[in-house]
């Protein structure tokens, strides 16, 4: 029989009961609003300020360098576009990675409209950016370098560490370069403490762990100048104006801090699901690769390369079956256009429009791995004959 296989996590997850749970007062009971000065207004505060203490505690930073957003989006927007725009004075030239999030290229396309210039780094075969690949572009008017921890689409997980150990010796007593790394696909899987991948800026996202839809956090390295993106209020030191999300914000930090408990358990879980996935699938299914490392990688990752087909082709078929995957990133799913992820790691525009993107979760178990290698191969073969009869 068909069954439901959620596998697409990282898209989206459910919201986490647990999480409901605690934001549930917040959405009836307790609605005053944060700047009141009044005892409902003052509960609603208080309540924002322990969720920054508890975020701050799982990112091992100071709680006033947390200001909340509605998500990786905007924090990443305002991580780039905030930075680069306050501190244009020092200089002009920032270095991205070719695999960053769209919230981050796009954000970096319009500092480009405006004067600035960017340095792409490109990824290794593996989809690993490294540092010797970093180095050579560092000039003296580079004002911030952004790589993400953990990619979305292939799952590669990233040397942040070791990348931003290097920036901060190599600027010494200056304050740039400054160093920001997208952490919405690695919360809940690996560290996040600032510290020990010596970052200044980092951005996390609820909806990826559990949280609910449309919040998130960016960490500021305190002294660290931005611009806002928003304007119209004090909230968040006048960097993200607007009556706060309380109830969100509760479920963000809720989520964080079982996410980041849980994840070596729930780790060693997802990395067995996930192993047999891909070798089985690269052993029964002809014309297949993986594409990313096959070891370095997010503990939920599966992306695997289908020659011949096109992903959203199977992506209808997988679908129909009662699973839920994904061709690529779920921003964006609206453009038809090959992954910019899977062509800078050295693929084919054909071997990326063949590309299918599964991420495993919480309730993904084997016999959902067992069902989805069950339906996939007759699917394929099944794409691949309406395919040859078409040329």
């Amino acid at each position: 029989m068909k069954r439901f296989v959620y596998l697409d996590h990282a898209a989206t997850t459910p919201l986490d009961p647990r999480v409901f749970a605690v934001m549930k007062p917040w959405l009836t009971e307790k609605f005053g609003n944060p700047s009141s000065f009044h005892s409902a207004g003052k509960e609603a505060k208080d309540a924002i300020e322990a969720a920054r203490v508890s975020i701050s505690k799982n990112l091992s930073c100071r709680a006033e360098e947390i200001i909340f957003t509605s998500g990786g989006t905007e924090s990443d927007n305002l991580a780039i576009l905030g930075f680069a725009r306050a501190n244009s004075s020092a200089g002009k030239h920032l270095i991205i990675s070719a695999i960053e999030h769209h919230a981050v290229l796009e954000a970096a396309k319009r500092l480009e409209k405006e004067g600035f210039e960017i340095s792409y780094v490109q990824p290794n075969l593996e989809g690993i950016i490294e540092l010797d690949s970093i180095k050579p572009l560092v000039r003296p008017d580079t004002v911030l370098i952004s790589v993400m921890l953990a990619n979305n689409e292939i799952g590669t997980i990233q040397p942040i560490s070791e990348i931003g150990n290097w920036i901060q010796k190599t600027r010494g007593a200056k304050q740039y370069p400054v160093f920001h790394t997208d952490a919405c696909q690695a919360a809940g899987a690996l560290e996040l403490s600032v510290e020990k991948l010596h970052v200044d800026l980092m951005t996390i996202n609820g909806s990826k762990i559990y949280g609910p839809k449309g919040t998130g956090a960016l960490y500021i390295h305190h002294g660290l100048r931005l611009q806002p993106l928003q304007f119209g209020g004090a909230q968040e030191r006048g960097l993200r104006p607007g009556t706060e999300n309380v109830a969100g914000i509760i479920g963000l930090a809720v989520a964080l801090e079982l996410a980041q408990k849980e994840k070596n358990k729930e780790s060693e879980r997802l990395i067995i699901l996930r192993d047999k996935l891909i070798s089985e699938i690269l052993k029964n299914i002809p014309k297949t690769q993986l594409n990313g490392h096959s070891k370095n990688r997010l503990p939920n990752n599966v992306n695997i390369s289908f020659l011949d087909i096109e992903g959203e082709a199977l992506l209808l078929y997988l679908d129909a079956q009662g699973v839920c995957a994904s061709t690529g990133s779920a921003c964006a799913s609206a453009s038809l256009d090959p992954s910019h992820v899977i062509l800078a790691i050295g693929r084919s525009p054909e071997e990326a429009h063949g590309a299918m993107r599964f991420t495993l979760g919480h309730s993904t178990t084997e016999k959902d791995i067992d069902y989805v290698l069950k339906v996939l191969p007759p699917l394929v073969e099944k794409l691949r004959m309406f395919s040859s009869m078409s040329v």
